[in-house]
């Protein structure tokens, strides 16, 4: 699992941001139908009957089958949709995708890493920006401080004896400045992550997590921010939506391994999702016809999910056409149905949360520069 950050840090009032990014370009039509739309099932005759056994949102939408889990979120108010969302570029590849999204739309730098920049030098501590993984990724360029970690026991000295902790810390505790406090958030860090490694606590609220890496990461995020490290914001990845072949049993685990890990991570939190947004976003979307090998393959517009405190949820959000042939976007002489554009800029998005998460129109420019956002109406 490739998971991407984690920023830290308003103390008390702090509020925990999750993005999740489904890598691999997840099919917005398969996981969110529009089941109400009869060019759909025009356009996807094997694909859409699986749709009828999904969850009926409204009369037009519908959530898959194996997303049932998040239906009481929806129910209760606390997920919202966008659709038709997206960049503004048309490339099909996935990784020139992925870096144009992670960078915001500009050429170097990650769109995380500059909010991070905006952000007091108070928050820059130990834990202000954590990527579960093996690298750090792209939307953490620039960030002021970074660790990456795969689990908790990769948040140490790298082996050394609690002497040598000791010697370090004296060290350390001469050192006055920006390095001295530093170093004295790093020693705090590792105890507090030391507890969590040797007296792990059970999920709460009878939540249960399955048995993959997705809701193993989705587990330690929750046990960071109920052991109040100060955690601002996470990312965690979902690889693997390039469904081109036998699409439907391969988004059917992928979904259900979604909808089962954010049900559970929603029931452990229990009242902190009150103060916690997960964002469930992708590169680009699928085609809206499927092939001739029961897949769907590269296409434009896909949707983003926001889950949690404060948003205005049960309902879509943003600009929807619906997919009658005159609403597509074709590219050139592309034979077929065509893409769902994007109507629905993915910063757009981005940028509600953040302002839902302390950050001013001085702070959204400096994360998305170059670009006129007009962010959507996400929170009550």
């Amino acid at each position: 699992m490739a998971t991407q950050a984690v920023i830290s840090g308003n103390g008390d009032q702090r509020r925990t941001l999750v993005i999740i990014f489904l890598r691999g370009a997840a099919d917005g039509l398969a996981l969110v139908p529009p089941v109400g739309d009869d060019h759909f099932h025009r356009a996807r005759p094997r694909l859409a009957a699986a749709a009828k056994d999904g969850v009926r949102l409204d009369g037009h939408f519908g959530l898959h089958a194996r997303m049932r889990p998040l239906e009481s979120a929806w129910r209760d108010g606390d997920l919202a949709i966008v659709h038709a969302c997206g960049m503004e570029d048309d490339t099909r590849s996935h990784f020139e995708a992925q870096d144009l999204m992670e960078h915001g739309g500009v050429a170097a730098g990650g769109w995380l890493g500059r909010y991070l920049r905006t952000r007091p030098p108070a928050v820059a501590g130990a834990l202000a920006c954590v990527a579960v993984g093996k690298a750090l990724p792209e939307c953490l360029l620039g960030a002021p401080t970074a660790s990456v970690m795969q689990s908790f026991e990769d948040f140490t000295l790298g082996g050394g004896t609690p002497a040598f902790r000791t010697q370090l810390e004296r060290l350390y505790a001469m050192e006055r400045g920006r390095l001295g406090a530093a170093a004295r958030d790093t020693f705090d860090a590792l105890v507090r992550i030391e507890a969590l490694r040797t007296s792990p606590r059970p999920p709460d609220h009878g939540a249960v997590y399955g048995r993959d890496e997705f809701s193993a990461g989705l587990a330690r995020l929750a046990q960071l921010i109920k052991a109040d490290v100060g955690l601002e914001a996470a990312s965690i990845d979902l690889p693997g939506w390039d469904s081109h072949f036998a699409q439907q049993g391969q988004v059917e685990s992928l979904a259900g391994r979604l909808a089962e890990g954010l049900a559970a991570f929603r029931r452990d939190l229990g009242r902190r999702m009150a103060t916690t947004t997960v964002v469930v976003m992708t590169e680009f979307g699928r085609t809206v016809e499927e092939n001739s090998a029961f897949g769907t393959d590269h296409g434009r517009g896909s949707a983003m999910l926001v889950l949690g405190g404060g948003v205005a949820g049960g309902r879509m959000h943003g600009v929807w056409h619906g997919l009658a042939p005159d609403k597509l976007e074709r590219r050139g002489t592309l034979d077929g149905y065509g893409d769902l554009p994007v109507l629905n800029n993915y910063r757009n998005v981005l940028s509600s949360v953040l302002a839902r998460h302390g950050a001013n129109p001085a702070n959204l420019a400096v994360t998305f520069p170059g670009f006129t956002l007009d962010p959507l109406n996400l929170f009550a």
